[in-house]
């Protein structure tokens, strides 16, 4: 199996979809066949929860471990104080196709525990070397922050992703993302492409909001997709029921607009070999 796809869902700023873009993109790479590896870098457990109910997560992060362990700020959850390794922390098929690495409260002192480590930014990508020919595409959804985290998200993508609500302090972040992203990458040497900016969580019809969109387009016009997702309640929904939109509502307008994006975004991801 060739290298696979690793695409990190990033944005300082939280309530702009970025969990629901991460797992329903990774949901629709598992329907159409690709093996696929979602990991869950925010502390809230969104993408987790997503997938598995929170009766489920907390027997596997007891048992089996969770991507804190992976940074090493877990090592001693069980009696014996072993360490947890990516073998039984993965969790198998929590949909057709997918795997899981949860994620886990713990993440919210990163910064604090790993202060002194070295290679800090590069736990991640050391843990998933030894398994990343096991997928075709890996799909990290990072806190809405760039934290230790995301930092070590961006030093193993190949590609990110920035969700963008049609709102005014959504649209003045993303010059910042971009120059601290572009910082970050330049400081590890490492080159991720912006796959694409995708507007999402568009409520009803409003002026400002299509201005706003408008001007989006207007300054990255490469790289806004085309797809567009709205807010809908079935998407909260499958949350609820820890299921993708293809499963809850298949052929619903949030499973169209979802799957629109994904194929679209795998598009772009598919089009650079082709250049």
């Amino acid at each position: 199996m060739a290298e696979p796809k690793i695409v990190a869902c990033i944005n300082l700023k939280g309530g702009v979809g970025k969990t629901a873009i991460a797992t329903n993109f990774a949901g629709y790479c598992g329907i159409n066949g690709m093996a696929t590896l979602l990991v869950d870098l925010d502390p809230q457990t969104n993408a987790t929860f997503s997938c598995i109910s929170i009766d489920e997560w907390e027997d596997h992060a007891t048992k089996n471990g969770t991507v804190a362990n992976l940074f090493g700020i877990r090592s001693h959850t069980s009696a014996e104080g072993t360490q947890k390794g990516l073998d039984t922390i993965i969790r198998k098929n929590v949909w057709k196709n997918v795997d899981l690495i949860p994620s886990h409260v713990d993440l919210f002192t990163i910064d604090l525990e790993l202060a002194g480590a070295t290679a800090r930014e590069t736990k991640l990508r050391k843990a998933l070397t030894p398994i990343m020919n096991q997928y075709e595409m890996i799909v990290c959804d990072c806190p809405p922050n760039l934290t230790i985290p995301t930092q070590n998200a961006l030093a193993v993508c190949t590609h990110y992703v920035v969700p963008i609500s049609p709102d005014f302090l959504s649209a003045i972040g993303v010059g910042l993302l971009l120059t601290q992203v572009r910082k970050f990458c330049d400081d590890m040497q490492v080159e991720p492409k912006l796959a694409g900016m995708v507007l999402s969580r568009i409520g009803r019809p409003a002026i400002h909001r299509q201005l706003t969109a408008n001007s989006l387009r207007e300054r990255f016009p490469n790289d806004v997709l085309d797809s567009e997702i709205y807010e809908r309640v079935a998407v909260s929904e499958a949350v609820e029921r820890h299921i993708s939109i293809y499963r809850h509502a298949p052929g619903s307008p949030a499973a169209n607009e979802f799957s629109a994006m994904s194929k679209e975004l795998l598009g772009r991801l598919d089009g650079e070999e082709e250049e």
